[in-house]
């Protein structure tokens, strides 16, 4: 559950529900991983966002059912489809951060960015 209200928003691929479904399994797991794993000095949890779960090191969707969104984006001829998918993958986390029974802040900046509450 995010703490924050922010808006709701749909991705622009037209996937059917199982390859939404994969990618939101995919998403989450993600998720609990940067929040098991990702600790400030203090061990408190970390700011994350799509870009640092699914970005920079881990470009390489080839293999994830993220890979499905770049593929959609790329066979309808969008002009940049690693961006749109990215945008995709960064309204998909936030629809997976509202439904998680954990809390997390949220912040805008360049991005949006969460981070787990720590005690949820």
């Amino acid at each position: 559950m995010v703490i924050e209200e922010i808006k709701d928003r749909s991705i622009s691929a037209n996937l059917d529900s199982s390859q939404i479904k994969n990618i939101r399994l995919y998403v989450q797991g993600a998720i609990y991983c940067w929040c098991k794993n990702c600790k400030d000095d203090k061990d408190e949890p970390t700011w994350f966002s799509a870009s640092s779960l699914f970005g920079g090191a881990n470009y390489n969707w080839e293999g994830t059912p993220l890979y499905d969104l770049y593929k959609w984006h790329k066979s309808n001829n969008a002009n940049d489809p690693v961006n749109m998918a990215g945008q995709d993958i960064g309204h998909l986390l936030r629809d997976v951060l509202k439904t998680d029974k954990r809390k997390f802040n949220t912040r805008k900046g360049y991005t949006r960015e969460y981070r787990w509450d720590g005690n949820s």
